[in-house]
């Protein structure tokens, strides 16, 4: 098949460096400010014209939907009634990134939807045309077609970006259970909180290149509510400490923890324990990702 008939792009990961809650808002969404970071574990896709018209996503998981209930099928959809696309989409989507897991998996997917078709059909979209479109699906699909290191404010969606964040190791490990981020906002007490991240002194960090202090500033207030639920997220968070984590967080709303280290031995002897010792199968050892394009 023709090269231009077809693009393949991998749809990378998110982790949550911070995550402070502002306030809420009246209409029922949260002011945040949380500091993001893409890590290179990535689910694969690979988008194809087709001469007959319609739209048909197929992925790797029996139990994912094919369906408009996927974001990547959302994202199509949205480009073909956008720019009045003729011709067929196909999509195949090969899951590696945890699914419901605070890694912003579907949104990555989405994302790399919007940004291949624009590729493959020749759109000439830039950048923020496809983050303002991207934003009508998911609060954090622009963040993923940005990717990088980035402040992100608002509900999510006004975007800064920041200085790279140093190279490091980062072992993600998720528990088996799943969390609802509608339950975790539904339960956030933001009177209750006795701390919040220092997104100034973070910032300062990434500007510094200091791995110590980005590790040591690491914080996420909705972890009062998850942890509470699922105490398996604090075992996970010490025990990644214990095996030489510089710093250890939740990741978004959860399950997903990661652990920052200097060195690929500590991370590899850290995946080990968890997989032989502590039965978590969904455990990854992957690295920063900054270069953006």
């Amino acid at each position: 098949m023709d090269a231009m008939h077809k693009i393949e792009l991998k749809a990378r990961a998110k982790i949550n460096l911070t995550l402070d809650v502002i306030g809420k808002r009246e209409d029922g969404y949260h002011d945040v400010e949380m500091i993001m970071q893409t890590v290179n574990l990535c689910d694969h896709v690979t988008i194809r014209k087709m001469k007959a018209p319609g739209i048909i996503l197929k992925t790797d998981f029996k139990w994912l939907p094919e369906d408009e209930r996927n974001l990547a099928y959302k994202a199509a959809k949205e480009m073909v009634k956008t720019y009045g696309i003729k011709e067929g989409i196909l999509i195949e989507l090969k899951k590696r990134i945890p699914i419901a897991a605070g890694l912003a998996g579907g949104s990555s997917d989405a994302a790399a939807v919007f940004v291949g078709i624009n590729k493959l059909f020749n759109l000439k979209l830039s950048k923020k045309e496809l983050m303002d479109l991207g934003v009508k699906l998911g609060a954090d699909i622009p963040y993923c077609i940005l990717r990088g290191t980035v402040l992100a404010e608002g509900i999510g969606e006004k975007l800064t970006k920041l200085p790279p964040m140093p190279f490091c190791y980062v072992v993600i490990a998720k528990p088996p259970i799943s969390v609802s981020t509608a339950y975790v906002y539904k339960n956030l007490n933001l009177e209750k909180l006795s701390s919040h991240p220092d997104t100034k002194k973070m910032i300062q960090a990434i500007k510094n290149k200091d791995l110590y202090n980005i590790s040591n500033n690491l914080g996420n207030v909705l972890e009062s509510v998850t942890i509470k639920k699922y105490p398996i997220i604090n075992d996970i968070k010490k025990t990644m400490i214990e095996y030489g984590a510089m710093g250890a967080l939740m990741s978004g709303s959860g399950p997903s923890v990661f652990g920052l280290f200097k060195t690929k031995k500590e991370a590899q002897n850290l995946a080990k324990e968890f997989k032989l010792h502590h039965n978590l199968k969904n455990v990854f050892v992957t690295t920063i990702f900054n270069r953006r394009g």
